[in-house]
């Protein structure tokens, strides 16, 4: 039966994901590839593109079903990339797949998912910090939360146990320290003929 049309983005079960329409950007550029980090957790998941824009449409968590297809999804985006040897596709994929787990545990331990008092966004405006509001408990929706945690972080562990992925993330990484050098190599030699320039 179709999504009624008022419910919420977020109620609605995303389409069973056709990997073969998924590219792989990260492999035919090589300063797109560079430019992306691994980093800590989920750092950069909603924020590098193209993939995050290909990958955020199949991320839902509200309830275990709609869980549990949107980290099928997911796994099967993961499991295309790592084939495709998309390092960046794979890692993002894996990043959404964390962050299912997260977010929903959030949601189970505070009521309307909110975990500090202040954003971000209003300490980058105003300064000072922030603090954890207390969990909440026996409030509705905690346990189907708790379980579509269950259902990511099962998703998140077969990731990270991929071989193969930890592969591409190891030669990614060499890759993108020689990258990094030379690039900062190439800024020095381009400062030093510009100060040679200004002197002449």
């Amino acid at each position: 039966m179709p999504p009624k049309a008022h419910q919420k983005k977020d109620e609605e079960p995303t389409q069973p994901l056709d990997v073969t329409t998924l590219p792989t950007p990260a492999l035919t550029s090589t300063p797109l590839r560079m430019s992306y980090r691994i980093a800590r957790g989920e750092q950069g998941v909603l924020t590098f593109e193209p993939y995050k824009s290909l990958l955020l449409p199949h991320w839902r968590f509200k309830t275990i079903p709609i869980a549990t297809h949107s980290s099928q999804n997911l796994k099967r985006a993961f499991d295309h990339y790592v084939a495709a040897g998309d390092l960046v596709g794979a890692d993002m994929a894996r990043k959404f797949i964390q962050m299912g787990m997260t977010r929903a545990k959030r949601y189970a331990n505070h009521k309307g998912g909110r975990k500090y008092d202040r954003s971000e966004r209003e300490i980058e405006k105003e300064g000072g910090e922030r603090s954890e509001l207390p969990k909440s408990e026996g409030h509705e929706g905690r346990e189907e939360k708790l379980g579509a945690s269950e259902v990511f972080k099962g998703v998140w562990r077969s990731c990270m146990g991929d071989e193969r992925y930890l592969e591409l993330k190891r030669e990614f990484l060499v890759e993108q320290r020689a990258w990094d050098k030379a690039q900062k190599a190439k800024v020095t030699k381009e400062e030093v003929k510009s100060e040679d320039d200004s002197n002449s």
